[in-house]
C-alpha cells in the first residue's frame, strides 16, 4: 500500500512541480522517471502507466542504458511493438552486449514494423552469435529454432504483403471499439446482434483489476439496425460476474452464449435466451471441460458439432483444437483432437466452423505464418475423411501480430476479427472484412460431423459418425452413339451452293491495368529516398500491391475498371509524413501510365503540414471512425522525434459567426491533442491554437474545393 501511495503522490508532485522539474539538468530528471516507473510496476504492475515513465526518462537521457532497454521491452509486451526498435537500437549502438538477446528482440520490432529484411539482419546476427557461444545458457538465450521461426514468418510476410488479397477490412467503429482491448466478436445468423469480450472501464461491472492494473474482461453487446450499430452496452449480470467473463461463441439463432469462466484452470459455460432473458451460466455438460484450459469454442449451426481449444495433455503441443459431438442424451462426447494437419506444436486457437458444416476456420501461431496468431481455413474432404491443408487467408487480414477471432457470415461475403492494426483505436479492435468473391468452399455439405483422426485420453464414447452419400441404384450405361441411315427416303437432287461467311468480329480488347508510379524524393535536394507507401481504397481500405526498385520509386498496378478514390500514404523517420486523397480513373483497353513525385520534407523547425485525413462529426469536435488511421500516424511520428514539440492549427469555412468558428476550431484542435496525451505524449510537447476561418487555403465559395480545404487540423513543428 505505500508503494501505491508514493507512486500516486509522485503523480501528483510532477503535474504540479513541472517549472522545478524542467529546471533539473536531464540526466536527474531521467532517474526520477526511472525510479518511479519501477515503484509503478511494483505496486500495480500497470505496464502502460509504467511504460510512459520509462519512454520520459529514455528520452530525456539517451544514454541512460537500462531507460532505454525498458522502453524497448515495455514496447514489445504492449502496443506500439515496432516503436521497440528506437530504444533497443540505441542500447545496441553503446553496448552490443548490455544482454545476450538484444539482437534477436530488434528483430521481433523490426517484424512487427513490417520491415522483414531488417528483421531478418537482427535475427542472422543473434544466431551467429549463438554459433560463437554454444554453451551459452543464461536466461535471456532464445533458442535457434525460436529465431529461425522468425525468420520463416519474416519470409512468408514479404511473400504475402507483394500479393495482398482483394479483401476490405474496416474498423467496425467507436461504438463497438474503445481504446483499450476490443476482441472475440460473434454475431447471430442475421448480423444484427454483436456479442464481444472488452476490457474497457466505462461501465464494466467488476472492479478486480489484472496484473496490468486494467478490468477483467466483461461481455458486452450491440444491435444492428440498418448498416448502424448501436453503442454496446455491458450484458449485464448474471451473465457477467466480478470476474473474468468473455464470450468464446455463439448458436446460429443467437440464443445460446457460450462464455469462458475462470474455473477449474479455465472453463467453458453457457448461457441460454428465454423471451430476452440471459440465464445462469452453467457448465458444459458432458466431458468438454477439463482440469487444464478450455478457452474457445464453436458450434456447428445444426448444433450437433461442438469445437473448442484445450491445452490437456495428449495434444501436440500448446493450445490444440478438439471437436466433440453430442449424443442422443443430448450431452457432449466423442471429443478428438483434430490431428496434425490442423494441429502444431504451437498455440492453435479461436475455431469457427463455418454454416456449410466443413469449413474450418482458425488462428495459429505455427503453420505458414508471418507472426503472431494468424487466420487459416482448412476444408474437411469428405471422400477422403480428412482435413486439407491449412491455408493462410494472407495479407491484409493477417499481420505480423495477433489476428485472431475470426467468424464469417452465412453466404461467406462478411467476415468479422480482432487485430492489431494502425487505424486501431487502442490495443486489439474488431473489424468487418468484405470479401467480394467469398471465401465459402464451392464443396456443397452432403455429410456431417467429419471425424478428425486423433482420439484423447478424455473420450467416453468412441461412435464414428457415417457418411451418407446419394448412390444411383443402377450403373450409369455407357451408350456409343452410332450412324443411323435414313430407309426410304425419296431421292433429292444435290444443289450446290456458295457457303455463307460471316462477318469477322473483332476480339474484345483485355482490360489493361493502369501503372501509377509514386516517386519520393527529398524536398530539398530533389534525391530518391526509400519509403513506407502504400495505396488503399479510401472507402472500403482494398490494398493495392506494389513493386520498388529499391531507389524510391513505388509501382502500384490497378486492375479496377471504374473510377475510385485512394488514399496514399509515404512515411519516412525524420520526414513529415504525408495522407492525401486521390482520385484514379478505371483502367480501360489502352495502356495508361500515372507518374507522381512526393516530395518528403525534414522535420525541421516551421514545416507545416495538414492532417487530410482527420474527419469531425458535424459541427462537433468529436472524431469520425476514419481519422484513427492518420491520427496514430501522428502518435507515431511524436514518438519517432521525441524532442519534437508541434503546434496543432484547427480551422474552419467561413461558416458560422466568427466567434463560433474560433470555439470549434479550438476545440478541434485540443481534440488531437487530447487523443496523443492519452497516448502517452507529453503534454508540454503540443501546443493547440484555434484559428477559426482566418486562414482558409482556398475560396469559400465552393464546397467541394473550398469550404472542404478549409476544414482543416494542421501541425507545425516549433522545435526538434
Amino acid at each position: 500500500m505505500s508503494s501505491i501511495r508514493s507512486v500516486l503522490i509522485f503523480l501528483t508532485l510532477l503535474v504540479l512541480s513541472r517549472p522545478v522539474f524542467a529546471q533539473q539538468p536531464p540526466k536527474e530528471l531521467a532517474e526520477e522517471y526511472m525510479t518511479q516507473a519501477e515503484l509503478t510496476l511494483e505496486a500495480t504492475k500497470a505496464l502502460d502507466d509504467a511504460r510512459a515513465l520509462v519512454v520520459t526518462a529514455a528520452d530525456l537521457d539517451t544514454t541512460f542504458l537500462k531507460a532505454n532497454y525498458e522502453a524497448g521491452r515495455l514496447h514489445l509486451i504492449t502496443i506500439d511493438k515496432q516503436m521497440a526498435a528506437k530504444y533497443l537500437l540505441r542500447v545496441y549502438r553503446q553496448d552490443p552486449d548490455y544482454r545476450f538477446d538484444i539482437e534477436y528482440s530488434i528483430g521481433r520490432s523490426f517484424q512487427y514494423g513490417e520491415k522483414f529484411d531488417q528483421a531478418i539482419d537482427f535475427y542472422n546476427r543473434y544466431k551467429d552469435k549463438l554459433a560463437k557461444k554454444p554453451g551459452y545458457q543464461g536466461k535471456d538465450k532464445v533458442d535457434v529454432a525460436v529465431v529461425d521461426r522468425a525468420i520463416f514468418e519474416c519470409q512468408n510476410a514479404k511473400e504475402y504483403f507483394s500479393n495482398p488479397k482483394n479483401f476490405s477490412i474496416v474498423n467496425i467503429g467507436r461504438e463497438i471499439n474503445s481504446e483499450y482491448e476490443d476482441y472475440v466478436p460473434v454475431l447471430n445468423e442475421q448480423e444484427n446482434e454483436l456479442f464481444f469480450t472488452t476490457r474497457r472501464r466505462d461501465d464494466n461491472l467488476n472492479q478486480n483489476v489484472a496484473d496490468d492494473n486494467k478490468p477483467w474482461e466483461d461481455i458486452f453487446f450491440a444491435t444492428k439496425s440498418g448498416n448502424t450499430w448501436s453503442y454496446a452496452k455491458n450484458i449485464g449480470m448474471p451473465v457477467n460476474t466480478p470476474y473474468h467473463n468473455s464470450n468464446l461463441g455463439l448458436s446460429a439463432d443467437g440464443n445460446t452464449l457460450f462464455i469462458y469462466m475462470d474455473e477449474g484452470g479455465g472453463d467453458i459455460y453457457y448461457s441460454e435466451r428465454v423471451n430476452g432473458v440471459w440465464g445462469e451460466p452453467l457448465p458444459m455438460p458432458g466431458i468438454i471441460n477439463s482440469s487444464f484450459e478450455e478457452k474457445s469454442v464453436s458450434i456447428s449451426s445444426d448444433e450437433k458439432t461442438l469445437y473448442f481449444s484445450s491445452n490437456r495433455p495428449g495434444g501436440f503441443g500448446g493450445l490444440d483444437l478438439y471437436r466433440a459431438t453430442k449424443d442422443s442424451k443430448g450431452e457432449w462426447s466423442n471429443v478428438k483432437n483434430l490431428g496434425p494437419k490442423i494441429n502444431t506444436d504451437l498455440d492453435d486457437d479461436a475455431p469457427f466452423i463455418d454454416y456449410d458444416l466443413v469449413t474450418l476456420y482458425f488462428s495459429s501461431k505455427g503453420h505458414k505464418g508471418m507472426g503472431g496468431f494468424d487466420v487459416f481455413k482448412s476444408t474437411f474432404d469428405l471422400k477422403g475423411n480428412e482435413w486439407s491443408e491449412p491455408e493462410n487467408l494472407g495479407y491484409p487480414i493477417n499481420t505480423p501480430d495477433n489476428d485472431i477471432y475470426f467468424v464469417s457470415s452465412k453466404d461467406s461475403k462478411r467476415a468479422y476479427y480482432s487485430s492489431v492494426r494502425e487505424d486501431g483505436m487502442g490495443y486489439t479492435d474488431i473489424y468487418m472484412i468484405t470479401i467480394p468473391d467469398g471465401l465459402k468452399n464451392p464443396q456443397p455439405a452432403v455429410a456431417k460431423n467429419p471425424e478428425p483422426p486423433k482420439d484423447t485420453t478424455t473420450a467416453s464414447t468412441t461412435t464414428t459418425p457415417t457418411v451418407t452419400k446419394n448412390e444411383p441404384k443402377t450403373d450409369p450405361v455407357k451408350v456409343t452413339p452410332t450412324k443411323v441411315e435414313p430407309k426410304n427416303q425419296p431421292k433429292t437432287d444435290v444443289v450446290k451452293t456458295e457457303p455463307k461467311t460471316e462477318p469477322k468480329k473483332e476480339p474484345k480488347k483485355p482490360i489493361v491495368p493502369i501503372k501509377y508510379i509514386v516517386s519520393v524524393v527529398d524536398s530539398e535536394g530533389k534525391t530518391p529516398l526509400d519509403a513506407k507507401v502504400k495505396l488503399v481504397g479510401a472507402k472500403d481500405n482494398v490494398i493495392i500491391g506494389s513493386t520498388s526498385n529499391g531507389n524510391g520509386v513505388y509501382e502500384f498496378t490497378i486492375k479496377n475498371g471504374q473510377a475510385k478514390d485512394y488514399r496514399l500514404s509515404v512515411d519516412r523517420d525524420g520526414y513529415a509524413f504525408q495522407n492525401m486523397n486521390v482520385k484514379i480513373q478505371g483502367a480501360t483497353t489502352e495502356e495508361k501510365t500515372i507518374n507522381r513525385t512526393i516530395e518528403l520534407r525534414k522535420l525541421s523547425v516551421g514545416v507545416t503540414s495538414i492532417l487530410r485525413n482527420i474527419y469531425f462529426d458535424f459541427d462537433k469536435a468529436s472524431f469520425q471512425t476514419e481519422s484513427y488511421a492518420e491520427l496514430n500516424k501522428l502518435e507515431a511520428m511524436m514518438r519517432t522525434n521525441s524532442n519534437m514539440t508541434i503546434e496543432l492549427a484547427g480551422h474552419t469555412d467561413a461558416i458560422g459567426t466568427k466567434a463560433y468558428n474560433m470555439f470549434l476550431s479550438q476545440k478541434r484542435a485540443e481534440a488531437v491533442k487530447d487523443y496523443l496525451t492519452k497516448k502517452g505524449i507529453d503534454t508540454r510537447r503540443i501546443k493547440a491554437v484555434g484559428y477559426g476561418k482566418t486562414k482558409p487555403l482556398a475560396s469559400n465559395d465552393d464546397e467541394d474545393e473550398g469550404r472542404e480545404l478549409n476544414r482543416r487540423v494542421e501541425f507545425k513543428v516549433l522545435s526538434n
